[in-house]
């Protein structure tokens, strides 16, 4: 490699993101790129030409270690859609002509479904227009649904996450008895496909039961099936725990969230802003089952926990950064670092490249026969495939007894 790199955050952040980021940082110096750039706000601050030279930022061996540990997109994110190659010629011109300046040899993004088809558009457009550059997507999302790969770096420490905050929020809800039983539905992100809520399911062993309900966006979701279960297990027990899907829809594709409220904003790519199921179904079973009801939205904190990042996570995030640096200078363009597992015991994975084009835009779902029957908990199956992608930890550099995170420069995040 000698000419030089730039990388990019986009989407929503991870506890891992980071650690991929200083993958292809370290594997660019280490094979020679010259300079490591690095977009402010992924491709819509490239457009700005706001980028940096990462090099100024990262100095040590220790602040690589800072890095991999730090929450959050440290070179900031975006949820920014590029036009068609033939709908806005400009932009892709302008892209071109700041890659050119910076001499880029290699275009790293790192990010899930959206950020894939970020990757599709430019490597298109550099093959029709005969441009040397090469782009090659880099995996990231909690969401675990980009297709091809076994699974997502940042999956893993947000499973983590889930499943140990479940167990803490079970163990407390068994605290003080309320007359009529007490309802906790717990809300965890995942518009369309249900691998974070399936990982409440990690919550259960020999010293705890695990969540009594689970309900997955894969399936449809019946409000009046849902009170007749809670309302059997009020008859059994004093605490009854849901956890439940954002992206939970009723028979007429309606989502659940949106039965209590209008949702008015969407993002670029289409999205609606899902908040506010837990809330609302909490608020239906006290109307319905006069019981006492608590609501629980992770919300961002699934994705921010780096202090219970799972050790595998972190490893294989930096990991598919590198393989993401190394495709590009072996000469692949228009691909996506996959991950393929060899084995589950002993756990074993490796990295490979898939075309981007097979990968962006499409989304990958829990399989039907990793939930049971009924729609209300994940099978087996479903915990043998995640329980490897949680384990080990990564110790934070603790100072005055908080986590150090590797300092952000405040232009980052001026736009």
């Amino acid at each position: 490699m000698k000419r030089n790199v730039i990388v990019g955050q986009s989407g929503g952040p991870t506890a891992a993101i980071n650690s991929s980021l200083a993958g292809v940082y370290r594997t660019a110096i280490d094979r020679g790129a010259n300079k490591v750039y690095g977009m402010l706000h992924g491709i819509q601050g490239l457009l700005e030409e706001k980028y940096i030279d990462l090099s100024e930022h990262i100095r040590t061996e220790l602040d690589v270690e800072l890095l991999k540990r730090t929450p959050a997109a440290f070179l900031g994110s975006c949820r920014y859609k590029l036009p068609g190659i033939h709908e806005d010629k400009a932009v892709y011109e302008k892209i071109f002509a700041i890659l050119d300046k910076l001499d880029i040899e290699a275009f790293i993004y790192i990010g899930g479904n959206d950020s894939m088809d970020t990757i599709k558009k430019l490597s298109d457009y550099a093959i029709l227009t005969g441009h040397q550059t090469r782009f090659i997507g880099c995996p990231k999302t909690i969401d675990n649904d980009l297709a091809l790969t076994d699974h997502t770096p940042g999956y893993g420490s947000a499973a983590k996450y889930i499943g140990t905050s479940m167990k803490e929020i079970i163990r407390d809800s068994f605290c003080l008895e309320y007359p009529k039983g007490l309802v906790t539905i717990v809300e965890i992100m995942g518009r369309n496909a249900g691998w974070l809520t399936g990982a409440a399911a990690l919550s259960k062993g020999e010293d705890c039961e695990g969540p009594d309900l689970i309900y997955l966006p894969e399936l449809t979701f019946d409000i009046q099936s849902f009170r007749t279960k809670v309302e059997q297990l009020l008859k059994k027990k004093t605490s009854v725990v849901v956890a439940v899907s954002e992206g939970i829809r009723t028979a007429d594709g309606k989502y659940v969230c949106e039965l209590g409220k209008d949702i008015n904003f969407v993002d670029s790519f289409g999205h609606k802003q899902l908040s506010g199921t837990a809330s609302y179904l909490a608020s239906f079973i006290a109307g319905e089952l006069g019981c006492k009801t608590r609501a629980i939205e992770f919300s961002t904190l699934q994705r921010a926990g780096s202090h219970l990042a799972s050790r595998v996570d972190i490893l294989e995030a930096y990991q598919v950064g590198g393989a993401a640096v190394k495709a590009a200078d072996e000469g692949d363009s228009g691909q996506m670092v996959v991950l393929q597992r060899i084995s589950d015991d002993p756990y074993q994975c490796a990295t490979a490249v898939k075309d981007v084009h097979k990968i962006a835009n499409d989304e990958k779902c829990v399989p039907r026969n990793w939930i049971n029957k009924d729609g209300t908990y994940v099978t087996d199956e479903f915990i043998t495939y995640v329980e490897p992608l949680i384990q080990g930890d990564v110790s934070p550099v603790m100072v005055d007894g908080i986590p150090r995170h590797l300092y952000t420069p405040k232009e980052l995040y001026k736009k």
